[in-house]
């Protein structure tokens, strides 16, 4: 009888507790529910998190980055400007010289300017002063003086300028700052008006030009 009784309370036990749940439940091993079970009609799934669905952010990032880049050797480079634009206003032999060297200074600084308020807006600090470099090159003039000095301002701001128009023109082609962009166009405006003034200057005081340079002379006739 007493047999018959266990049997009897041990198959009401597995009529309400399935084995599969029974046992499952016991086992530290079993892995959770949620990974068991299929999905369920009305049950929201978790959010899958993968490459495909973050496509253009690393990009976005990167254009950031050298934006960042792009504004410190900007305003590296005006600082320069903006120096040695004061040193030619009073160094320089030739009248026009002085005067081109003092509106490049003036240009240079309001330029700066834009500048520094687009870096203020994403939070960026820009250089203060000269760098190692440009600082060697300020000194270097400064040990110059008479027409000496003149040919090797003019010479380096026409390099100078050049190289930075075409910066800031890539600039503007690839950023994806419409504040940025604004501050590059009108920045770039300038910078071509000194190169047209800076490359007159040159050929009036015998400065070879860098696109002319490697040019090979003309047939005698």
């Amino acid at each position: 009888m007493k047999a018959n009784v266990s049997y009897l309370i041990i198959f009401g036990a597995m009529a309400v507790f399935p084995s599969t749940n029974l046992f499952a439940q016991n086992d530290p091993m079993a892995p959770p529910a949620s990974q068991t079970q299929p999905n369920q009609p009305g049950r929201a799934q978790a959010p899958t998190v993968s490459m495909r669905d973050s496509s253009g952010a690393p990009d976005d990032a990167a254009q950031e980055m050298k934006d960042k880049m792009f504004l410190r050797k900007a305003t590296e480079d005006g600082l320069a400007q903006v120096e040695l634009g004061k040193l030619a206003s009073t160094k320089a032999s030739s009248s026009d010289i002085k005067e081109f060297g003092q509106k490049v200074a003036d240009d240079h600084a309001r330029l700066n300017d834009s500048m520094a308020q687009v870096a203020d807006a994403i939070g960026m600090r820009l250089p203060k002063k000269l760098n190692k470099t440009d600082q060697a090159q300020y000194d270097r003039l400064n040990g110059l003086s008479g027409e000496a000095f003149d040919k090797e301002y003019l010479a380096c701001i026409v390099k100078e300028h050049h190289e930075d128009l075409r910066a800031f023109r890539f600039e503007s082609q690839t950023t994806n700052d419409s504040q940025l962009r604004a501050a590059v166009d009108k920045a770039a405006k300038v910078i071509h008006e000194h190169l047209v003034m800076a490359n007159k200057l040159a050929e009036q005081n015998g400065v070879p030009l860098p696109h002319r340079e490697n040019k090979p002379a003309p047939p005698t006739p």
